[in-house]
């Protein structure tokens, strides 16, 4: 199983941190009891940079659930053709030899699902098998490549396409004043990532796939998800989330590799989500990084936000594009997300 390619797609409206954090003091204003504490979250996230699915003015006229997530169906669709089109072109292939699509999301929800809509605009191969996947978050783009390596190990002539759109801010809650809708407000970004998995027989070039595990951590569930109600998702996000990475990650890392026959020390690139500095700094602390192991997903942070699902996938087009390891080295793409749970994948060059 190969990784042939991956590629992101980002919505065209871009906005400094400092003019989204100036617009929702605006917007909330006298409701804020403590204007600086919002101020201090925004700085503490890391990010510089955001792309939103509508323009900013925008978001004041939306007020039901139901307008939001037709905004989700329209941008997702949009943005998962660009990147499908980018992820092909990138491998040198043509969509004729798609087998199947993986599209994973939790901002937003539609039946016919995105991926059937995207066979329509893309006029995509009509016996492709098609498997939308809801609710895993931020877990969701490194658990659909591994269940495409599933996919292709089956079908070693076919390639799978693993599509996540996450449109966070149209999940905002605007009555919401807890901490963590003050937090997701600024931490969470806009965006697509695309991976193409190719089975053995198909004559691609990248990362291969020796093995995948899933997690599952029982008793998890009240660490981070949605609340559902009428007026959409509401986020939960529980200062817990550092404390089950540092408790259980170099654990299931270790006993991951030892079942391959490597340890951490065989590591020598790190694909890892983006899930906001104290996620990061758990995750290095408890695996004994280096202190530039994690670079490239402190630089997509940087840029974009956590993209929940999107964002593994956007770490791993920049290793990919910009900071590919030497033949031979072996990589650990890895994400953790609602239940909770983590997925992890062990890469080779």
């Amino acid at each position: 199983m190969i990784i042939a390619s991956a590629a992101s797609a980002l919505p065209k409206h871009k906005y400094d941190q400092r003019v989204l954090l100036a617009a929702l003091k605006q917007f909330w204003g006298p409701k804020l009891d403590n204007p600086e504490f919002i101020e201090r979250l925004h700085h503490r996230v890391g990010v510089e940079t955001r792309y939103l699915a509508l323009p900013m003015e925008q978001y004041y006229g939306i007020k039901t659930w139901g307008q939001a997530n037709n905004h989700w169906i329209d941008v997702a669709v949009d943005l998962s053709e660009e990147a499908l089109t980018l992820a092909l072109e990138r491998a040198g292939l043509d969509k004729s030899a798609l087998g199947a699509i993986f599209f994973v999301s939790v901002t937003g929800i539609a039946s016919p699902s995105v991926d059937a809509r995207l066979m329509n605009r893309m006029s995509l191969p009509v016996n492709i098998k098609r498997v939308p996947i809801f609710g895993l978050g931020c877990v969701a783009g490194a658990a659909g490549v591994a269940r495409a390596a599933d996919y292709v190990k089956a079908y070693p002539k076919q390639v799978a396409a693993v599509i996540a759109v996450e449109l966070c801010s149209l999940t905002l809650q605007h009555e919401d004043l807890s901490v963590a809708n003050l937090i997701s407000s600024g931490l969470f970004g806009d965006g697509a990532g695309i991976a193409l998995v190719a089975g053995a027989d198909v004559p691609v070039a990248g990362p291969r796939i020796l093995a995948t595990r899933s997690v599952f951590y029982p008793n998890t569930e009240h660490v981070m998800g949605w609340d559902i109600s009428e007026k959409g998702f509401q986020i939960v996000l529980s200062r817990e989330v550092p404390e089950v990475v540092e408790q259980n990650l170099a654990a299931d890392v270790d006993a991951f590799l030892a079942s391959e026959g490597l340890s951490r020390g065989d590591i020598g690139s790190w694909v890892l989500h983006t899930g906001g500095p104290r996620v990061l700094e758990a995750t290095s602390s408890a695996l004994q990084l280096p202190p530039d192991a994690l670079d490239a997903s402190w630089a997509c942070l940087k840029r974009t936000g956590n993209l929940s699902s999107a964002s593994v996938l956007l770490v791993l087009e920049e290793v990919m594009m910009n900071r590919r390891p030497q033949p031979g080295t072996y990589s650990l793409m890895a994400a953790m997300g609602p239940a909770f749970c983590s997925e992890l994948l062990l890469l080779r060059w």
